[in-house]
């Protein structure tokens, strides 16, 4: 396919990358000037877009979706595909399904789990929301770019199960985090901690896969100083997003809401630029 790719980020440049090495014709462009390996460089998002199959977005937040989008309904062919990778607010992906849906493009908003290493490795799974149609379009490009698609309805469900689960993920994080930090003031050695709850009613994947304690477990960033696969703030962005939706609908999500605080103050306290399983540490400086 050819394929034009938009925003080279921590996550776009190695998803694009495998879309180039798995023998597609990809485009990319991105503000910041960025160049991968096997994408042929734009000088303006019009040329990225213009003549293309399928444009591929991954970025910031719904602002930005917005905007970029706008650009590329003008520029694309119809029936072209556009799917958006990014995490966002579920109006705002469903604002550019409708956009696409006026100038007879096809759509689907298309959030991952996997962070900077699944996008590397290949193995992201995909949230997707859209037709079946674009779905049944897009899937071999998720089988590339991923380990997974799951499609979970129509415009805007991708984005719900996305902040579902990293819901859930940032509320597990902080109860593995705080569960090491009482095992350290009772006495008790980490490894033993983690072998106990990782193979009884504690497991789960924040600790069994991305165990925050250092030395424990599979390798993560807790053995990298730290170092994000998932960096704290973006953490932040997900749980905030979870609390508008759940704001908006009259969700009772009251430990999301408590996460999302404690996230704040987090990263408020130096925690940007760590990984969200930081938390840990926080907890062990009182």
């Amino acid at each position: 396919m050819k394929i034009g790719f938009i925003g080279l980020g921590n996550m776009g440049a190695p998803m694009a990358k495998n879309l180039g090495e798995a023998g597609h014709d990809v485009t990319g462009f991105d503000t910041a000037g960025v160049t991968v390996e096997g994408v042929s460089p734009a000088a303006t998002m019009e040329a990225a877009v213009e003549g293309q199959e399928v444009i591929v977005t991954m970025l910031p937040n719904g602002a930005i979706v917005r905007t970029v989008h706008e650009a590329i309904v003008a520029a694309a062919d119809p029936e072209t595909l556009v799917i958006d990778c990014s995490t966002i607010d579920v109006e705002s992906a469903r604002a550019v399904h409708d956009l696409a849906g006026e100038k007879g493009l096809m759509s689907l908003d298309a959030p991952v789990s996997g962070g900077t290493g699944g996008a590397a490795a290949g193995t992201l799974t995909f949230m997707v929301g859209g037709s079946d149609a674009a779905f049944a379009k897009g899937r071999p490009l998720f089988d590339i770019m991923g380990a997974k698609a799951v499609h979970c309805g129509p415009a805007g469900a991708g984005q719900a199960a996305k902040i579902c689960n990293n819901m859930i993920l940032g509320i597990s994080m902080i109860g593995v985090c705080e569960a090491f930090h009482l095992a350290d003031r009772l006495g008790l050695d980490r490894q033993a901690m983690f072998d106990v709850a990782s193979t009884s009613s504690g497991s789960c994947w924040s600790l069994n896969t991305y165990c925050p304690a250092p030395g424990v477990g599979p390798e993560s960033p807790a053995d990298r100083d730290y170092r994000p696969g998932f960096a704290a703030e973006l953490m932040l962005k997900d749980l905030d997003l979870s609390q508008t939706a759940a704001e908006k609908n009259g969700a009772a999500t009251e430990l999301g809401r408590h996460a999302r605080d404690i996230y704040e103050r987090f990263v408020g306290a130096g925690g940007r630029g760590k990984d969200f399983s930081a938390i840990l540490e926080r907890l062990g400086a009182g």
